[in-house]
């Protein structure tokens, strides 16, 4: 819980430094693992990004016990585990055990036409629902859903779905538009995205600083208008004709917006609430933001796939005898064909090849239209962000802003 561990160390007139360090690592890490797993993937095998979690994962425990220290109001004893909501613990597993495989596996197997897919849905409706059922009767909740009576959390935590959506759905769009139509190798890839995580490193910091002079809600309302310009002007400008450099610049501009809502929705989260709450409210948070990201990516690739079919179906309406521009095409492909000697027949090769580039062109304008909705959300999410209660810059706002 390092949010939880920064808010009870930091004051707040601090913390949004204090976050935008935190924030640099949980946002750079899924901005440059496209391009260290492209380069594994490449020279080794995909086994390997699981592989080298081992070490760093016992390195991070080996730290962790020695240097980080709890606040004086939490006691270490190992009696709290047997206090531990197992029962919660259950359901939470049931609810996204079941949520992860309906979206990963939804698209694949025609979604709810699959018994596999149908189960899983069941398991995620029965597990949060006995879940909040649940939460609320605990006396020691695994997630303490009575904070959500907090008008700034509950915002924050809404918010902080669509940032984590965003941040791992445009991770997933770029490499995977850049591999699949334009024949990039995963390393190639994930290089493109690497100046993206490059721009954090510079802008994080600025943020973190600006944090302490803005109110956080302008702060949010700031980094959702520049989500909003950045992925309109990709869905105007991202063609199969782009460059490895404009993709960079690209990944750039997502990127710019991410400090900005991020820590100022961090920061906000903890608005109003006693230090008690710390490592529920950071537990929800990071919660909230990964399943907004798992949700944002099994749907973002299933409107990719959609839309794909729609723009096929309707560019396959030009493709037509009377059409004096397909007839054009059809046979200078034809005449190339034919002299160069190969394939089944001139003709036949020559629709082919346009065929293929009717599908390349339909599944580019379908991710086009992805990042359009992603535009449009955040838009909508720029009114959300003034909702949030307007705090001083680097203090607490007055307690008790429960919504009754």
């Amino acid at each position: 819980m390092a949010q939880a561990i920064m808010a009870d160390s930091f004051e707040p007139k601090k913390r949004g430094q204090a976050f935008a360090l935190y924030g640099l690592v949980a946002v750079l890490a899924p901005s440059l693992g496209p391009t260290i797993g492209g380069w594994i993937t490449d020279n080794y095998s995909w086994r390997w990004i699981f592989y080298i979690n081992l070490p760093v994962g016992i390195l991070a425990f080996f730290l962790v016990s020695h240097l980080v220290q709890d606040p004086p109001w939490i006691k270490a004893d190992r009696a709290n585990l047997s206090k531990l909501d197992y029962i919660g613990l259950g359901l939470l597993t049931v609810a996204m055990g079941g949520m992860q495989i309906m979206l990963d596996k939804g698209e694949e197997n025609d979604w709810f036409a699959s018994n596999l897919i149908l189960v899983c849905g069941l398991l995620f409706v029965a597990g949060m629902a006995g879940l909040i059922w649940w939460q609320w009767r605990a006396k020691n909740p695994i997630m303490n859903l009575r904070l959500f009576r907090y008008k700034n959390f509950a915002i924050c935590c809404l918010l902080m779905i669509l940032v984590g959506g965003v941040l791992n759905a445009a991770t997933v769009l770029e490499p995977q538009f850049l591999q699949q139509l334009m024949g990039y190798t995963a390393t190639r890839a994930g290089e493109a995205l690497a100046g993206g995580g490059l721009a954090l490193l510079v802008i994080m910091p600025l943020a973190g600083v600006a944090t302490g002079r803005f109110p956080a809600r302008n702060m949010a309302a700031f980094g959702f208008a520049c989500f909003a310009g950045a992925f309109y002007y990709t869905s105007t400008h991202f063609t199969l004709t782009m460059t490895f450099g404009f993709a960079s610049w690209l990944r750039i501009l997502q990127m710019f917006a991410i400090p900005f809502a991020f820590i100022a929705i961090t920061t906000a989260a903890y608005v109003g609430l006693p230090k008690e709450a710390s490592n529920q409210v950071s537990g929800i948070i990071n919660f909230v933001r990964n399943v907004g990201g798992s949700i944002f990516i099994a749907i973002t690739g299933a409107i990719v796939t959609n839309r794909a079919l729609f723009h096929q179906a309707h560019l396959q309406e030009y493709m037509q005898p009377g059409n004096p521009a397909f007839v054009s095409q059809l046979n200078a492909l034809t005449a190339y064909f034919g002299g160069s000697g190969k394939g089944p027949g001139p003709g036949l090769m020559a629709r082919a090849e346009i065929y293929q580039e009717l599908n390349q062109q339909s599944a580019a304008m379908a991710y086009q239209d992805i990042y359009r909705l992603l535009c449009w959300m955040a838009m909508g999410m720029i009114a959300c962000a003034f909702i949030l209660s307007k705090n001083r810059p680097g203090q607490g706002a007055p307690k008790g802003e429960a919504m009754h």
